[in-house]
C-alpha cells in the first residue's frame, strides 16, 4: 500500500496510511504494547481516535499491522538469512542482523517482539500470543532450512536443526535485550562474533529417534 492515502470520514484532511503506521511501529517498538495509549498512538500517528478506527481497527489490530510492517522491514533480515548458501551463512546473517537492527542511530534500541514480549500485564496479553506465534514461526523457518543444510551434508548428520534454530534464536533475542539496556553495537558484534567462533556449536546432540536427519 506505498504511498497510499485515506480519507476520513467527517475529517477533512487527508493522512497517508504507510506514514501512520510507521509512527505507529516505532511508537510500539521504543514503549512495548501496555505501555502505549491510545492517545500516545493518536499524537504519534497525527490523527484522530476515530480516523485510528477506520484505518487500522483497535489496538490490537494496529499492532499486528505494525508486526507486518516491522517483519517486512526492519525485521527483514531473518527473511533474507535464510537464502544464504551455508547453514553458517544463515547463523551469521541472522546474528549480525539483530545487532544492526537492535543498534540502529536514531531508531529504538532493541527488537519489537522483544519489547513487547517482556510485558507482563494481562492488557498486553493479545500482543504477547501474537509474538508467541511470531517467534515460533521463525525458529522453524530456520529449524527447516537447518534440517535441509543436515540433508545437503552442509551440517553433521547428527546435529539437531531444532536444537540449533533454538539456540540461534536464544542469543539473537538475547542481543535484543541487552541493545535496549544500552550496549553499543560493538559490544553486541563481539557477543555475535562468539556465537559464531564455533559452529555448529559444540555439545549439539542428535535427533530424538523418530526424527529425520
Amino acid at each position: 500500500m506505498a504511498g497510499s492515502r485515506s480519507v476520513v470520514m467527517g475529517r477533512p484532511r487527508e493522512f497517508d496510511i504507510d506514514e501512520a503506521l510507521e509512527r505507529a511501529m516505532l511508537v510500539f517498538w521504543e514503549r512495548g504494547y501496555e505501555g502505549v495509549s491510545l492517545t500516545d498512538l493518536t499524537k504519534a500517528m497525527g490523527i484522530t481516535k476515530p480516523s485510528l478506527y477506520a484505518a487500522f481497527g483497535d489496538k490490537k489490530e494496529l499492532f499486528r499491522k505494525a508486526l507486518e510492517r516491522y517483519t517486512e522491514g526492519p525485521g527483514d533480515y531473518g527473511t533474507r538469512a535464510l537464502e544464504e548458501p551455508t547453514a553458517r551463512g544463515v547463523a551469521e546473517a541472522i546474528l549480525r542482523g539483530a545487532v544492526r537492527t537492535t543498534t540502529r542511530p536514531g531508531g529504538p534500541a532493541g527488537c519489537l517482539g522483544v519489547q513487547v514480549a517482556l510485558a507482563s500485564n494481562e492488557a498486553a496479553r493479545p500482543a504477547h500470543d501474537m509474538l508467541v506465534e511470531w517467534r515460533n514461526t521463525s525458529v522453524r523457518r530456520v529449524e527447516e532450512r537447518f534440517r535441509r543444510a543436515v540433508d545437503e551434508g552442509d551440517l553433521p548428520r547428527d546435529a539437531d536443526p531444532g536444537q540449533l534454530a533454538r539456540y540461534l534464536a536464544t542469543v539473537t533475542f538475547g542481543i535484543a535485550v541487552q541493545a535496549a539496556s544500552g550496549l553499543s553495537r560493538d559490544e553486541l558484534q563481539e557477543v555475535a562474533d562468539i556465537a559464531l567462533a564455533s559452529w555448529p556449536p559444540p555439545g549439539v546432540r542428535p535427533p530424538p529417534p523418530g526424527r529425520p536427519g
